[in-house]
């Protein structure tokens, strides 16, 4: 590991990539280096830690061409340096020789000299041999989508006639959506605000507070921001406040709250409801309460686990209860790149026992002829339909009830979203009546 100097763009990502490959998500494992770096290194830093996160598959199969024998595991930070001198060459407008020429210099900064002739010599032989290099592997499914080979069966099995659609678009870079606080502007006033600030945007159709930006930008550019103005959400999340039917005067648990977005919604909708904001982690909980303090709203927010109702329920059931559950998220690798490497096949089915234990024992808490919305983040059946298939049969006091707009495709069992589906996340959604 380097020592706290000053890092550049190149040896900073290494560090990070290096740390996502061991366990740790891209957000943590950046908390600290990105504090390193100078600001003026952070876009080109994202920019080569995020694309090769994305595409860590493909990029391996070549690294393993350039190495006539794996690197050490101990020199885990040059095989991630490895792969974003390749991902340079490949995939960014960089100029070959500064993109060969920084990332050798690159090694010293990660106290490893030693790794400077090597990888001098890997990224030549990239340069000479791209072209076979890059078709040798073409016909692998690994290479070609760039995900392992567990997910993509995975997608096959549930999408069979969707699956290339869904690799491709987790593939993508994702857009920038804002969700507009209506207690502020309509949409409209806040498109003029934007164009005004010089941001093109457009509003996102079938969202009533979404606004779809023509390319992304610091939320401190965005006109409001901090006054609470507005917040980053993307539509296929926003559209949750619309199934949860809110009126004045309802009592509402958000049982997985953080980082808050959907709690801020339901809340911009109606001030004065009393909204309860569970999550397991205080952590993120602290999430929730910087974006409800920015926004100038109110919620009780419990650090605790939403299944285990007797450490924190008081009695007193709910008009509404949202599980945005704990899932795969397979449906936003566009933004989370890194499931790709942390998510694992076991991973489903301990996942799919949470939910269903959310399910099971957060509907007590239900008022009569109350709604319970599900929802997730997965293109995964096992925890989306087949989940709310099973719950319904297990109660016989729930119902399914059609929203009057559907929000997605319809399934079996609730709606979904698949990822790319009008430019929005993958995402899940059932609505069940208490009867």
């Amino acid at each position: 590991m380097a020592k706290s100097k000053i890092l550049c763009a190149r040896s900073a990502a290494a560090l990070v990539i290096q740390r996502v490959t061991q366990g740790q998500s891209l957000t943590t494992a950046s908390v600290d280096i990105i504090k390193r770096l100078d600001e003026t290194q952070r876009s080109l830093f994202q920019q080569l830690a995020y694309g090769v996160i994305r595409w860590h598959p493909l990029l391996e199969a070549l690294s393993q061409q350039l190495l006539s024998k794996p690197l050490k595991s101990k020199d885990g930070d040059i095989q991630a340096l490895l792969l974003i001198g390749i991902y340079q060459l490949r995939s960014l407008r960089i100029p070959d020789h500064a993109a060969l020429s920084e990332t050798v210099s690159a090694c010293k900064l990660l106290n490893k000299s030693w790794a400077s002739g090597l990888m001098n010599a890997c990224l030549r032989n990239y340069q000479r041999q791209q072209q076979a290099m890059e078709k040798s592997i073409a016909e692998q499914p690994v290479s070609q989508y760039a995900h392992p080979a567990w997910l993509i069966e995975k997608y096959q099995n549930d999408w069979p006639e969707l699956w290339q659609n869904i690799l491709t678009a987790n593939n993508q870079q994702p857009p920038m959506m804002l969700r507009v606080n209506r207690r502020e502007y309509s949409t409209s006033e806040y498109l003029e605000l934007l164009a005004k600030a010089g941001i093109q945007g457009e509003a996102i159709e079938n969202c009533p507070q979404g606004i779809l930006l023509e390319q992304a930008c610091d939320v401190f550019a965005l006109p409001g921001f901090v006054e609470g103005a507005v917040s980053v959400q993307d539509g296929a999340a926003q559209k949750v406040a619309d199934l949860l039917e809110l009126q004045s005067e309802q009592r509402i648990l958000d049982a997985c709250a953080a980082p808050g977005g959907k709690t801020c919604h339901i809340l911009e909708r109606f001030p004065a409801n009393q909204v309860t904001a569970l999550d397991i982690s205080e952590e993120r909980l602290k999430q929730v309460n910087e974006n409800l303090s920015r926004l100038h709203l109110s919620a009780d927010c419990l650090a605790a686990n939403a299944s285990d109702t007797l450490n924190w329920w008081n009695g007193e059931q709910f008009d509404r209860i949202l599980i945005d559950a704990p899932c795969s998220g397979s449906g936003v690798i566009r933004r989370h790149p890194d499931i790709k490497l942390l998510r694992k096949p076991d991973d489903i089915e301990q996942l799919a026992l949470q939910q269903r234990a959310l399910l099971d024992n957060l509907w007590p808490l239900l008022k009569p002829d109350g709604l319970l919305v599900y929802t997730t983040c997965s293109a995964f059946k096992q925890e989306n339909e087949l989940q709310i298939e099973a719950f319904l049969q297990r109660q016989p006091d729930a119902m399914e009830q059609h929203p009057a707009k559907a929000p997605a495709r319809r399934v079996r069992f609730g709606y979904q979203l698949l990822p790319g589906d009008n430019d929005l996340d993958g995402f899940y959604y059932a609505c069940l009546r208490h009867r």
